[in-house]
């Protein structure tokens, strides 16, 4: 594609089931300009994430779809290339929702500055960003932990899940760790400082998993949902917290319904007194300063570690993301675009 254009990608059809690539389109359009008030950004870096799929769906979720024929939502790292507004100048590297797009214009609104001094540029949209964030307070907020407690967390060894498992070590609980495949396990047990990890692929899970959690689990951090959930559910501890921030198994799911299992979940929430509490990360705006404090000291000090898992080339966004809904990145998954 042409430096001289801008190369947007957007959603062509929404998705019956799982996506496919031409619910996708690419198409060149002349670079905008800026008016009175606005900047140009070049979009350096592209954040994907699971949350992405909800926004193909015309469902009423906690914030509206990308429309047919719209340019595709996501975090965005990206350089002022002109600037007509007071607060930035040509240069200023900049933290955006610009969305699957090589530029864009934006009036400064809900912008921030970044150092590349300080920590990489790659950061802003995973350890230091969105999924780092996401970790920190669903599991601080939500889940709690405490010396000694057992905490659980499926996708371990993405953003979120590796994140959750770190921090509760920290906190002094037992951090087990749910992924897909011996290298990913390996990951997070060697690297990551897991206490355990599990290949939810393994045709034992279920057992393995209950072997790893003899006093039963206080805390299940869930990405995931499906199976994993299964296998989670029956292990819950009287006054167990469940922060539940994503159910990737489900979102190309055309059915739902499935066996009915509310019945039995209903019973025991009441019966251990289960605390499950959906969230999304801007409820906790106000906690943003403690998080960078703590994470950034936490990084300094080699407590918390992370993964990327770096894509080149904006063209490979529909294939990366799809890839990421079976689970085939490994660590944050973010598109170089320039």
């Amino acid at each position: 594609m042409s430096q001289s254009h801008n190369t947007r990608i957007v959603l062509a059809s929404r998705p019956q089931g799982r996506v496919k690539p031409e619910n996708f389109r690419i198409e060149e359009q002349p670079i905008p300009v800026p008016g009175s008030g606005e900047l140009l950004l070049k979009i350096l870096l592209l954040s994907l994430d699971p949350y992405m799929r909800g926004r193909m769906d015309d469902a009423k979720s906690y914030a509206a779809p990308v429309a047919v024929n719209d340019v595709m939502e996501g975090g965005t790292v990206a350089e002022v290339v002109k600037s007509n507004h007071p607060d930035y100048v040509a240069g200023d590297i900049v933290l955006s929702h610009s969305g699957w797009q090589s530029y864009a214009i934006s009036n400064g609104v809900g912008l921030r500055k970044l150092n590349s001094e300080a920590a990489p540029l790659s950061t802003a949209v995973g350890i230091l960003g969105m999924p780092g964030f996401t970790a920190y307070t669903g599991l601080l907020t939500i889940g709690q932990p405490k010396p000694g407690e057992t905490v659980v967390v499926a996708a371990a060894s993405g953003p979120v899940g590796a994140t959750v498992g770190q921090i509760a070590r920290i906190k002094g609980a037992r951090a087990v760790g749910i992924a897909g495949g011996p290298d990913k396990c390996a990951f997070i047990k060697n690297e990551l400082g897991f206490d355990v990890a599990i290949d939810h692929r393994a045709p034992d899970f279920a057992n393995q998993l209950k072997d790893a959690c003899p006093n039963g689990i206080d805390v299940y951090f869930e990405n995931v949902g499906g199976p994993v959930w299964d296998a989670v559910f029956p292990l819950l501890n009287t006054f167990a917290r469940i922060p539940v921030c994503g159910l990737i198994a489900q979102y190309n799911s055309l059915d739902l319904s499935g066996n009915d299992r509310l019945p039995a979940l209903m019973r025991d929430i009441l019966k251990k007194s289960l605390t499950v509490r959906g969230f999304i990360n801007r409820e906790f705006v106000d906690q943003r300063p403690a998080f960078f404090e703590a994470m950034n000291a936490w990084l300094h000090s080699g407590d918390v570690k992370y993964r990327e898992d770096i894509v080149d080339g904006l063209t490979n966004a529909p294939k990366a993301f799809i890839g990421l809904l079976d689970g085939h990145n490994f660590g944050k998954l973010v598109i170089k675009v320039a």
